[in-house]
């Protein structure tokens, strides 16, 4: 058996990223207690192990890579234990040494491979199966973490780390009576833990039951006082109720007792959200670039072999690329900041935008002067990586992600433009559906309820469909479909519960068909929903629009307006759990507005 890396440890395709994986993770609360990779009590375990080997040939080999790991040579314990394989390729040992070696360097995808080698040869070592799972968890492969974490719990069902660990598995599956029925007992019996009632405050804080999440995070502190991640946990959980100058000091208390790079990334971009939700627009920004920190679970790095802008370059002249970052609706805010960009360039200047290929015909529309095309955004190795390939690095002077900046032009509320729009309909497209649309009576609403990616925490921020009956059985409304994605259970509930029939707009794919979905927005009266990409198309376009914002939504930064949108109407949800009491208000403020609406169509 070759001893090549190639042979050893085969490098994985890159994986194409979707809508359902957001290029950078938006702040939210902080695992505890799934372990780290080669912590001190695996390595003393393996240590044992090891020395009990009786394969005489390959136990130097591995020793020595217990030795690299013990001095965090990570790269060198990897050679070691590549070497015990070459010589022993069905030593479990040398690929489970191999995975936390790869782990560590941060190569998820060879590490993932190399514990399943290890789990198959090591069938009854259960550590295994709990490093497996805290791998597979990472990678957002919850269904195979929650049942490796379960073969674990079940060889240690004493270990507070191996029922924390399935707490936490079942919590992002969304079962929380399963995770709440593991985390229980373990309290019980560990009654001082601090990682345990972290996790049953998350588990709480999952289904918007914010304020009893905290209450879990301040007892996890009560006994570990330097615990960074319940503080950080508490200063969410404290933004979710409204209390931003709180969360800022609990936010700088866990910085500043943090130590893995990972969580401190986290802690930043946190860090920046609250500032802007303070209105301290200027430090916001600057806080903000920790979102680009590799860190972060999910970050993308951008590959494009030029200088990258920053604040105080002179752009006059100059050949400037900006490439779209995060999630589509992202791209489109963020394109707020794009006529200022073409001003500081200057007649002489040249702007290449690299944004999602759906958006590439509204953006060519909205800035004629830009050179358009699309960016690339795969997977390789666990990491996410964007590029830019249809320009000519050489052509280009600087480059920046979309967001960058917004340090520069955007440095207060008040430098936001009170502009109606920023990107157009096409215009015949436009006449195109109010002619469709003339067959609706009534106020024509376009309706939209959901994400796409509603997994974990982030499903709180979204009403339940069933919260929604105020407002589409108001009457005098014909309410039309703008969701995109699987919503025909949603539909159907509609027709058979409320006897509504939202209205499917005929021959458009409202997730592809994005330029056809911009000139809808603006034929209808009006745009309802919370915060996605079709909202923020039909904000940008200058679609009249009323959005459903969640607690402590950022990119207000502080006001009760929507400054990217001028035209927004926001609906403020006092808390997650309060949909019952906010969707009444709005199906009122609908029927009074509906005499308006008709009106204003002439």
């Amino acid at each position: 058996m070759s001893s090549s890396r190639q042979n050893m440890a085969p490098q994985p395709a890159a994986e194409p990223l979707t809508d359902e994986t957001p290029a950078v993770v938006a702040p939210g609360f902080i695992e505890s207690g799934l372990g780290e990779a080669a912590s001190a009590e695996a390595m003393q375990r393996i240590d044992e192990a090891v020395a009990n080997l009786r394969a005489i040939a390959i136990q130097p080999l591995l020793e020595k890579a217990v030795v690299a790991f013990r001095i965090d040579d990570w790269q060198g314990a990897a050679e070691w234990a590549l070497k015990a394989l070459a010589r022993d390729e069905r030593s479990g040992y040398g690929w489970y040494l191999l995975a936390l070696a790869r782990e560590k360097i941060g190569d998820f995808k060879t590490a993932i491979t190399c514990y399943e080698s290890a789990l198959a040869l090591l069938p009854n070592h259960a550590d295994v199966a709990n490093d497996l799972g805290r791998l597979a968890l990472r990678l957002g492969r919850t269904e195979t973490a929650a049942q490796l974490f379960s073969i674990y719990h079940a060889a240690n069902p004493t270990c507070a780390q191996g029922a924390n660990n399935l707490a936490c598995a079942l919590r992002d599956l969304q079962d929380y009576d399963g995770a709440i029925g593991v985390i229980r007992p373990a309290i019980l019996a560990n009654p001082e833990s601090g990682i345990l009632w972290n996790t049953l405050g998350t588990i709480l804080s999952q289904q918007g039951r914010s304020a009893e999440a905290a209450t879990f995070y301040a007892e996890a502190l009560r006994f570990e006082p330097n615990f960074a991640k319940a503080r950080y946990n508490l200063a969410n959980a404290k933004m979710e109720q409204g209390d931003a100058q709180g969360a800022l000091v609990d936010c700088d208390l866990a910085l500043t007792a943090a130590t893995l790079p990972s969580d401190r990334a986290m802690m930043r971009l946190a860090r920046s959200t609250i500032l802007l939700c303070q209105g301290r627009v200027a430090e916001g920004w600057e806080a903000y670039e920790a979102r680009l920190d590799p860190s972060i679970a999910g970050a993308v790095k951008y590959v494009i072999d030029r200088p990258a802008w920053n604040p105080g370059d002179d752009l006059h002249g100059k050949s400037l690329l900006l490439i779209g970052e995060q999630g589509l609706g992202d791209e489109v805010m963020f394109a707020n900041i794009v006529p200022d960009v073409l001003e500081a360039l200057g007649p002489e200047g040249r702007l290449t935008l690299a944004v999602e290929p759906r958006l590439i015909p509204l953006f060519r529309r909205a800035f004629p002067a830009a050179t358009v095309g699309p960016h690339v955004t795969g997977r390789f190795e666990g990491h996410g990586f964007r590029a830019a390939p249809f320009i000519d690095p050489s052509s280009i002077d600087y480059w920046a992600p979309m967001a960058a900046p917004l340090r520069q032009v955007r440095a207060s509320v008040d430098a936001f433009p009170k502009r109606d729009r920023y990107m157009q309909a096409d215009p015949a497209r436009v006449e195109h559906w109010r002619r469709v649309l003339d067959d609706l009576p009534g106020a024509r609403v376009g309706v939209l309820w959901k994400s796409l990616k509603l997994d974990g925490a982030r499903q709180r921020g979204f009403s339940p469909f069933e919260q929604w009956r105020p407002i589409l059985t108001t009457p005098g409304v014909s309410f039309v479909n703008l969701q995109y994605g699987e919503c025909q259970a949603e539909l159907l509930q509609a027709r058979e519960e409320l006897g509504v029939e939202i209205w499917q707009p005929p021959g458009v794919d409202l997730k592809q068909d994005l330029d056809e979905v911009a000139a809808l927005c603006c034929a209808l009266d009006l745009v309802l929903g919370p915060s996605n990409a079709t909202s923020n198309i039909g904000g940008a376009c200058g679609a009249l629009t009323w959005l459903i914002a969640p607690p402590s939504a950022w990119p207000l930064l502080g006001t009760d307006f929507h400054p990217w949108y001028p035209k927004a109407r926001i609906f403020f949800a006092r808390g997650f759990l309060s949909w019952d009491k906010l969707m009444p208000e709005i199906a009122e403020a609908l029927m009074a507005e509906i005499p308006s609406l008709v009106a204003a169509r002439g």
